[in-house]
């Protein structure tokens, strides 16, 4: 039996590696696990949510744990519901921002934040000796049925206020976020315009919200002369974002423009984000008091940290995004919130963004056997070294060497046969430069392990 967890939960192709039977187990598990309590179940919108979803609640019932099926929401409404309710855990089916054919299994703990590594291997223990608790006849786990959304939206109107109405183009990739981000935004008594909006499991874009992924939104939004256009991932615990113009505004640039908001909002404090994410975070938020704290890749990794320093935001180059006072969840929902009232009180998105550094960024997966990895980064770890003139090295996920002008990150990817390697520099020249020397020294080190 191979390892099923992987940086953010399960995450396979249907009927291969995650069928059924290995839904159903994780449900016995995670029971087994907690002993007793209730469980929060939902699912996005893929066509396969249902069929793992009523496996694994079967799973959870069968170790006498009560189950809420909250049925097809966005992540961000599993972490809510999970503190609405009470529950002592939560799981979402999702499969995030990959194809179609996958999905997924993620569970979250009490307070909104996802399983760690190590509760993880936990269940995994659990599923692999097969020793499940199994309830007798009489205490066998109840189920009912709820919907938390109306409670959501009304809990989000209490944090975000918003003076002016805006004209919000929202595009959810035809997943869960469909079901909730606009009715939020049309409450906050903005005008919405939907794109990609009906549920279904037949993705017309590609998930994830990039600059290719969301030029139709950028069209729209230029077209209906929108303020701001906002696009989720598959179960919306991502953004992304379109200015005023109908500009995709790149990740980093958000992610160090809602960063320096939060700070002007509750005041100087810690922002944690991961190894993958650049300078220019640094550089804005130093002068509104930031402290910037680096750590693994993978929201648990942030949401951990947040909670160990009392950090005030924390989020990934990705668009996933963490807000503490809300929530220890990433939500894409409230993040589109967030992004309409920093507008509403500092002014168009396109000025914004012209106010955060830009560096160059180069980012190359170089395919790698998932057997070769462990070996391969040992030898990249000790070439790198040697070949590279840096200052400061951090070895907490993958290797990152940087020095004033530049940094590169070498990390094997936790969700597919890849190695990454992000690196920023102040100029293109520089930047190829360093892409190319990097790119030989992985495809050499992949080659020896």
């Amino acid at each position: 039996m191979g390892r099923y967890f992987g940086t953010s939960g399960i995450r396979e192709v249907v009927n291969e590696k995650l069928t059924p039977e290995l839904a159903l187990g994780v449900g016995r598990a995670l029971g087994t696990c907690l002993g007793e309590g209730t469980v929060v179940v939902g699912m996005d919108t893929r066509t396969s949510g249902e069929m793992l979803k009523r496996a694994l609640v079967s799973g959870l019932l069968s170790a006498g744990i009560d189950v809420i099926d909250i049925g097809l929401v966005p992540t961000p409404l599993t972490g809510f519901a999970i503190r609405l309710y009470g529950a002592d855990a939560g799981v979402t089916i999702t499969a995030s921002h990959n194809p179609p054919e996958y999905n997924g299994i993620k569970v979250w703990q009490a307070n909104g934040m996802a399983y760690t590594p190590e509760m993880e291997n936990r269940l995994e223990a659990i599923l692999e000796s097969g020793n499940f608790k199994k309830a007798p006849w009489n205490e066998i786990g109840s189920l009912r049925k709820a919907d938390p959304r109306e409670e959501y939206i009304e809990a989000a109107l209490e944090m975000v206020h918003l003076d002016g109405s805006y004209t919000v183009v929202l595009d959810s990739g035809n997943g869960a976020g469909s079901i909730l981000s606009p009715y939020l935004q049309r409450e906050m008594g903005n005008r919405v315009i939907s794109l990609n909006s009906h549920p279904s499991g037949f993705f017309v874009r590609e998930l994830e919200p990039n600059a290719k992924s969301l030029s139709a939104l950028a069209k729209t939004v230029k077209a209906m002369k929108a303020d701001v256009g906002i696009a989720h991932d598959g179960d919306a615990d991502r953004i992304g974002v379109v200015d005023d113009q109908g500009n995709f505004v790149e990740y980093e640039v958000m992610l160090s423009l809602i960063a320096g908001y939060m700070l002007r909002k509750f005041g100087k404090g810690k922002i944690v984000t991961t190894v993958d994410a650049g300078f220019a975070l640094d550089d804005y938020v130093k002068p509104l008091g930031g402290e910037v704290i680096r750590t693994r890749v993978g929201d648990v990794a942030v949401a951990d940290e947040l909670a160990k320093h009392g950090g005030v935001f924390g989020g990934e180059p990705s668009g996933t995004w963490i807000m503490p006072e809300w929530n220890l969840t990433p939500d894409g929902i409230f993040a589109g919130a967030l992004v309409l009232e920093m507008i509403d009180k500092l002014g168009p998105l396109s000025e914004l963004a012209k106010e955060v550094p830009r560096y160059v960024t180069l980012r190359a997966k170089i395919p790698c056997p998932n057997e070769k990895k462990r070996k391969a980064m040992e030898i990249i770890a000790h070439e790198a070294l040697r070949s590279f003139d840096y200052e400061r090295l951090i070895d907490i996920d993958g290797v990152r060497i940087e020095n004033s002008n530049w940094w590169i990150l070498f990390r094997p990817s936790g969700t597919e046969p890849i190695m990454r390697i992000t690196l920023e520099a102040h100029t293109e020249d520089k930047a190829k430069e360093l892409m190319e020397k990097a790119e030989r020294l992985v495809r050499e080190a992949i080659a020896k392990a």
